[in-house]
């Protein structure tokens, strides 16, 4: 097991990714579009995280999403816990700004072309908006 567990959300809509541009002070991935998710807080289970970190991040409460897969970082000692999500309560704002310069929805084709957090994201992407 890896030193930090991580939940990630894949929000996917009408065909459309929701994106985040990570602020250029971030320490780590600095102006990069990337997924919403965050820590594991101590005791909190995977999908208390997700629901949290949502509410959080862009005011939504997911109230439908399903467990992808789990993807290891070794270089950076993470282990991501990947869902999608598909329906939620609420509109998504960008409540943290000192987390996201800017939020937006993507087609798959715009979504690959864009400065991402992981080079894992255009096959993942492509997987679930194909799936949708």
């Amino acid at each position: 097991m890896s030193d930090h567990e991580v939940v990630a959300a894949l929000i996917i809509q009408s065909g459309m990714i929701l994106l985040g541009r990570r602020s250029g002070t971030r320490t780590f991935y600095p102006d990069v579009w990337d997924v919403f998710g965050g820590h594991m807080e101590p005791g909190e289970q995977r999908e208390q995280t997700l629901v949290r970190e949502l509410e959080e991040e862009l005011g939504i409460t997911a109230t439908e999403w399903t467990y992808l897969e789990t993807l290891n970082e070794p270089s950076y000692q993470v282990t991501v816990h990947l869902y999608l999500v598909t329906d939620w309560a609420g509109t998504p704002i960008n409540r943290q700004p000192e987390e996201h310069s800017a939020i937006r929805w993507f087609t798959l084709g715009q979504a690959i072309q864009l400065h991402l957090a992981d080079p894992i994201y255009p096959m993942l992407f492509a997987r679930y908006l194909d799936s949708e």
